[in-house]
């Protein structure tokens, strides 16, 4: 079913309601250091992510937006950087020769011949990752760069705006130092991973963070369990979030199986937040509040963060932050529906918004329909 769109003038005016429902919007301000994460209860600000830079590619999409600017590249993080985003999300694997770069795919695929070509990412040096798509020192372009959909079909990468993949130090060195970087590190579902493999991977990405990062916002974030359990135990700078589906699908490792799961390892790590699929808190928003009592920040991905509506109840229901692919129009929905109410509460000292039984009721019967497809 379509999702519905729903006019911000539809939504009611704003007065009072019922303590409990009130409890659910009291949540941490998300920052780059751990103890401004772990602080409960203050009147915080609703972050704004882009994914993979200014969206991601959806290459067989009709929406000309998913296929605008190459994602995870430094042309889509300062392109995503000149509208009020907070922060960045990109995925960062390790090449063979101990390099992080910046690709979300576990394999990257081309075309020789007309004979596809498929290499695991990890197994390549960085000199052979560089190889691919166009290049940095002429108008040549190197291997193409084609895609696999996940119901197996191939699509040539074919963007409006190209760039060269890079490195995650091209990264810290290239991109306006005031956006922040959301940091997700990439590894394989189906692969089983050591503790010593794991530990080498993550030590190579510190050791550019460290070198690099200065003053810049950074996030960790994880679906790999045992990943942000160790990047916690590797440094205590940054926040590390753990990353769920919130039950969309199962797995094996029964970690990753359902946002309940993920507040219970997030507090077994010491993490300091979970980002979760939306649909999985839309499902059951009562989550917010346990989330919230656990001292934890509740951050969400999927594509309904393209929806103004969706993203404006994820702020009033409690949700710390969105990341999204419509970088201009969320942003521009924010400024529009939240920042406004922000101001007004400050202007009237209300550090938590309040809300009838109504505006409730409106809400609740607005998130089955959201979520329906």
């Amino acid at each position: 079913m379509a999702l519905k769109a729903v006019h911000v003038s539809d939504v009611p005016s704003l007065d009072q309601v019922t303590e409990n429902a009130a409890s659910l919007l009291r949540s941490p301000t998300l920052s780059k250091r751990v103890d401004a994460v772990r602080v409960v209860g203050e009147s915080r600000k609703f972050e704004v992510i882009g994914h993979r830079g200014s969206g991601m590619n959806i290459l067989h999409s009709p929406d000309r937006r998913m296929k605008a600017i190459r994602e995870n590249t430094v042309r889509s993080f300062n392109a995503a950087a000149t509208f009020p985003v907070d922060f960045v999300e990109f995925d960062v694997q390790v090449t063979k020769d101990d390099c992080p770069v910046i690709f979300h795919d576990n394999f990257i695929l081309t075309k020789q011949n007309e004979t596809m070509c498929e290499k695991r990412l990890t197994e390549l040096t960085l000199s052979e990752f560089l190889t691919y798509g166009p290049q940095k020192d002429s108008q040549e372009m190197g291997k193409s760069l084609v895609r696999k959909s996940k119901d197996g079909r191939i699509f040539e990468w074919d963007v409006a705006e190209d760039d060269t993949l890079c490195t995650l130090q091209e990264a810290f060195e290239k991109v306006d130092p005031s956006l922040g970087f959301n940091i997700e590190l990439k590894f394989d579902d189906n692969v089983v991973y050591p503790e010593q493999e794991l530990t080498h991977v993550l030590q190579a990405i510190l050791k550019v963070v460290s070198e690099y990062a200065k003053d810049r916002p950074i996030i960790f974030s994880s679906f790999q369990p045992d990943a942000v359990r160790i990047i916690k135990k590797l440094q205590d700078t940054y926040p590390v979030f753990f990353l769920t589906n919130g039950g969309n699908e199962i797995y094996t490792d029964v970690r990753r199986n359902s946002v309940e799961d993920a507040i219970e390892w997030c507090l077994e790590c010491g993490l300091q937040g979970i980002v979760s699929e939306v649909k999985g808190i839309f499902r059951n928003p009562s989550l917010i509040s346990k989330i919230k009592e656990s001292n934890l920040s509740l951050m969400t991905y999927g594509q309904l963060n393209n929806v103004p509506e969706a993203v404006y109840m994820q702020h009033l229901i409690g949700v710390d932050g969105v990341i999204v692919d419509f970088v201009r129009e969320i942003t521009e929905a924010v400024s529009d529906f939240i920042e406004p109410r922000e101001q007004k509460l400050v202007e009237d000292g209300i550090k938590n918004p309040k809300f009838s039984q109504l505006e409730l009721s409106f809400l609740l019967k607005l998130i089955p329909e959201l979520i329906r497809h």
